[in-house]
């Protein structure tokens, strides 16, 4: 009589290698998702940055006559209310001043510690009183920075304004 040895089940040392292995996986797959949402973030700010850029080239050629008036800077100190809201009637200058103060507003409201440039270097054909009628010959260069500090993989610091700096830049030369 031969007697048969009858293996039933897993081994306890197979159970663990499995499971050390679907650990991995899961470990992986999590890294993974967050570079994905870091990404993602890092994408709709450009988005968002994109979206500024071609609003405040729309204003600009909206007040044609007056566009060398909005170079300058554009930050939260000159964000601000908009002046012309209640039905108030705004001149050409006054839609400058509008313009300015609430592009500063959406650049706060949507980008991380944001900074606007703008720098026009042409000249408005025509006179003031043709406004929206008059050809601008030049060209205007409007940059936006921001900064994504919090978006680091390396940065580890629990108080986002402690982060260091990761400042993005879009820069961009259109003629209006």
């Amino acid at each position: 009589m031969q007697k048969t040895t009858r293996q039933d089940g897993f081994t306890l040392i197979e159970v663990m290698v499995a499971i050390l292995v679907f650990g991995l996986g899961l470990m992986g797959m999590a890294g993974l998702m967050v570079v994905s949402v870091k990404t993602n973030q890092s994408a709709y700010l450009r988005t968002q940055a994109e979206f500024l850029a071609q609003a405040m080239a729309d204003r600009m050629r909206a007040n044609i006559g007056l566009i060398n008036s909005y170079n300058g800077q554009y930050n939260a100190a000159t964000a601000g209310p908009d002046p012309c809201a209640g039905g108030v009637v705004c001149s050409p200058a006054n839609m400058v001043n509008r313009d300015r103060l609430t592009w500063s507003q959406q650049l706060v409201d949507t980008l991380p510690n944001p900074a606007g440039t703008m720098s026009c270097n042409g000249i408005v054909v025509g006179t003031p009183l043709q406004v929206g009628a008059s050809p601008y010959q030049g060209l205007c260069t409007l940059t936006i920075q921001w900064d994504e500090a919090t978006l680091r993989r390396e940065s580890h610091t629990p108080a986002p304004a402690a982060a260091i700096p990761d400042l993005q830049t879009l820069a961009w030369v259109f003629q209006p």
